[in-house]
């Protein structure tokens, strides 16, 4: 008699779990945001993201993590590999993966989707003033970071440099630190300069700027210019003049923008929700973090080259932002 009432509960407990409602069991999902370094802006924003989906976690179902990674590349492929289900990338790397070109060659990501842009990023060469960088061109002979690998600021770099001519056998030194280690490292003079794309103000530079005698060189000229005008994700831009200690003056230089993707396979009601939350609060957003202070909900529909999931643009539509 027992034996069967416990085959019972049993039964009537594997029915009550087949049939619980969808949203019952979204309540585990878990959605995990790839950045990139701490002292850049992805990380700050990916965790302003987190606090304004989990802000309305009883509506959708998920509940919102933050992950420090490698950077445009790294979370790109963590997303064709099912470790985060939403990264951020620049727009170059965008067009990359889905080219299958840089760092994507032979293995092209098609199920990268687009959710939004969200603020134009720049190229920015910082050197200690003593090692004479003013532009780009000046790296050759010194040692110079060209960041992580698996990063886009890495991926870009490479690009210029082969634009330039410039190998890693014409620098005196080649380092692979990550954005957090480049100040310190450069003020402890152990390299000459660093290059990090991010937006401004960003307290990379910062860092530099107060803890050493550094400037911002120039990225400009005919080898930029061409670069820009064969790539439609990239655009000119310049470091405004006085944002930092130690460059008085407007430098030039070129960018792209940031942009947040995710899988195909994500459901089309996840990323509703994940969209719904940031632009629904999109003015406070913005004012977590300076990069975003002249961002517009017009811009977050630029600068994508692969589509749009559904479910973004399923909100860009009802808010008549998208035809």
């Amino acid at each position: 008699m027992k034996k069967r009432t416990l085959i019972a509960t049993a039964l009537t407990a594997i029915t009550l779990f087949s049939v619980a409602p969808a949203s019952a069991q979204q309540n585990a999902k878990f959605i995990t945001i790839g950045t990139g370094g701490i002292t850049g802006v992805y990380y700050p924003l990916g965790g302003a993201i987190c606090r304004f989906v989990n802000q309305n976690r009883k509506d959708h179902g998920m509940r919102c993590t933050v992950e420090s990674t490698g950077g445009s590349v790294f979370n790109v492929n963590a997303l064709a590999a099912g470790d985060i289900e939403v990264g951020f990338t620049q727009s170059d790397v965008q067009y990359q993966a889905m080219k299958g070109e840089g760092g994507f060659k032979d293995k092209s990501q098609p199920k990268l989707r687009a959710l939004f842009s969200l603020y134009p990023e720049l190229f920015t060469l910082v050197a200690r003033q003593d090692a004479k960088i003013t532009k780009f061109e000046d790296i050759k002979g010194k040692r110079v970071n060209l960041a992580d690998p698996g990063s886009g600021t890495r991926a870009t770099m490479e690009l210029l440099m082969k634009e330039y001519g410039i190998k890693a056998a014409d620098l005196k030194l080649a380092t692979e630190l990550k954005p957090s280690e480049a100040p310190s490292a450069l003020c402890d003079n152990k390299i000459d300069a660093y290059v990090f794309i991010a937006g401004h103000p960003s307290a990379n530079f910062q860092e530099a700027a107060t803890t050493c005698a550094s400037n911002i060189a120039t990225v400009s000229g005919p080898v930029v210019d061409k670069l820009v005008k064969a790539n439609s994700y990239y655009t000119k831009a310049s470091v405004p003049a006085k944002m930092y200690k130690g460059t008085d003056n407007e430098q030039e230089t070129f960018g792209m923008m940031a942009t947040v993707v995710v899988s195909a396979d994500l459901p089309e009601s996840n990323a509703y929700a994940i969209t719904k939350a940031v632009f629904d609060n999109f003015e406070d957003f913005k004012k977590l973090h300076p990069a975003m202070a002249r961002a517009t909900k017009e811009q977050a529909l630029v600068g994508n080259s692969v589509p749009f999931h559904p479910g973004a643009a399923k909100y860009f539509k009802e808010k008549g932002l998208m035809k």
